[in-house]
């Protein structure tokens, strides 16, 4: 399938997944309150923590790793089985813990954690490492949006109360183990299972511990702060955070949803020996990217203040001054991810990974200790700020004598002018409309998006820039 379908897939099912649960908040929120969504909150990022172990970093170690043999069936079919092998092993050791932690030290959210256990489950079969290394998103983004619609679907039909979020978390984590299993059955007659050693199947634990620790770390400064605030400002504080974190976590599937996609393909040309055109599909994702996460930054800190008690009620107005700081993570995360995943991962260079996140969630943990206390909320909104700046930096220091940056940072300030310009507009145009409405909120984002649509053509005009999205209509590299 051509990088273009692949892409428009994959973004497509990334927003979708994340769009579907930020549908339902509203209902949510409305009918179990603030601490009825602190209370989720907490539950699910400790699931999630422990379904982050069970999959161990498979999404970016599995993904090369079929990427790299996917030319050579018999090379393919051993992958696969070794790492499937692995694959089980750590998950199945995952699930025994997490059944500890809910018989043993689960507290109030015990009940909900139990309904969680799916998603834990869900990490022996979970086939997306494959599908993405075979370049084949079509399967992920269709077998996973219909599950997700029926649990959406139960969401509205059977949660009526706060003593309901066991339903709710039911719903979720069904509908992530129907998937995933939907997935694995679409690969029945593309690849196959071969007997392979117990250790040529551990022989793929330690690089791919070396990746996981890079995505568990990047998970401490995204969940711990929701489990930090929880436990030290309260669930009211939780549920005012996860509400503007909610937000922000939808609009980064843009983000993740490229670099998923370019990842297999820049390893591809790396194996080939095309370094140029790699490096060229870098540069015009990072512009695009850009062009993505400027609008977005500056775009949700235009209607902050009139979204969040209109999406969530009024009981989450102070989700209004969380969300804006937090918007403008998009562009530490976008510029992050463009450099991960299309030059430090395809190069086999993951210590850099390692090192940025691990130096990202030390940042992070020590400003959340230090500021929760006194700012409650948001102190976590500054510890995330504080670690998702350490991670671009930190890559900018290895790969400063090797990498030129500056196309990268000429597309960030371009843009962020942009941004800026569209920004002002929409705050004139907030001083001259009356009230909190629907429509008013309407006519801003319009008002806002024709602002930074005609600057973009004004600017590519001008520039001489190519159309940034000439990285996803190209179906083939040249040779």
């Amino acid at each position: 399938m051509s990088t273009r379908k692949n892409t428009l897939y994959n973004v497509g099912y990334r927003v979708f997944s994340v769009l579907l649960p930020l549908v339902t908040a509203p209902y949510l929120s409305r009918t179990v309150g603030q601490e009825g969504v602190g209370l989720y909150a907490y539950a699910w990022n400790i699931n999630y923590i422990f379904w982050l172990i069970g999959l161990l970093g498979l999404e970016n170690y599995g993904t090369r790793a079929i990427a790299q043999a996917r030319d050579d069936r018999e090379k393919l079919n051993r992958v696969f089985s070794e790492i499937w092998v692995m694959q089980l092993m750590v998950a199945g050791l995952t699930l025994l813990l997490y059944f500890g932690y809910v018989a043993f030290v689960a507290g109030e959210e015990r009940d909900i954690a139990l309904s969680l256990t799916l998603i834990v489950v869900s990490c022996l079969v979970n086939p997306d490492w494959v599908l993405m290394g075979l370049g084949q998103f079509k399967p992920i983004a269709l077998r996973n949006t219909a599950v997700k619609l029926l649990a959406a679907a139960c969401v509205f039909l059977f949660v009526r109360r706060k003593e309901d979020l066991w339903i709710y978390g039911l719903s979720w984590a069904a509908a992530t183990l129907l998937g995933c299993l939907s997935c694995a059955f679409s690969l029945r007659k593309q690849i196959r299972f071969v007997r392979v050693s117990p250790r040529a199947a551990l022989a793929h634990l330690k690089p791919c511990s070396v990746l996981a620790l890079s995505v568990i770390a990047v998970s401490v400064y995204r969940i711990m702060d929701r489990v930090m605030v929880g436990a030290i400002a309260g669930m009211a504080q939780n549920g005012l955070y996860e509400n503007a974190e909610k937000i922000v976590y939808c609009l980064s599937g843009f983000i993740s949803a490229v670099g998923t996609v370019m990842l297999p393909k820049v390893t591809s040309l790396y194996q080939r020996g095309l370094k140029a055109e790699a490096l060229e599909h870098m540069e015009k994702s990072m512009e695009l990217v850009m062009c993505m996460v400027c609008a977005m930054a500056f775009g949700v800190t235009a209607v902050a203040w009139r979204l969040c008690p209109l999406f969530y009620g009024e009981d989450f107005l102070l989700s209004a001054p969380l969300l804006i700081p937090l918007s403008f993570t998009l562009i530490m995360i976008g510029f992050a991810n463009v450099v991960r995943t299309q030059y430090i991962l395809p190069r086999e260079k993951d210590r850099i990974v390692v090192r940025s996140v691990l130096t990202g969630a030390a940042v992070n943990v020590l400003v959340n200790a230090l500021l929760i206390p006194r700012m409650q909320a948001m102190g976590a909104v500054a510890g995330t700020l504080c670690a998702e700046l350490a991670v671009p930096l930190v890559q900018y220091l290895h790969l400063r004598r090797e990498l030129s940056y500056r196309p990268f940072l000429r597309s960030l300030l371009r843009y962020s002018l942009l941004g800026a310009l569209m920004l002002g507009a929409v705050a004139l145009l907030d001083r001259l409309l009356p009230g909190i409405t629907w429509m008013r909120l309407g006519l801003q984002v319009f008002a806002g998006a024709a602002v930074y649509g005609l600057g973009c053509l004004a600017l590519w005009h001008f520039t001489g820039s190519k159309w940034v999205f000439s990285l996803i209509r190209r179906n083939t590299p040249r040779r």
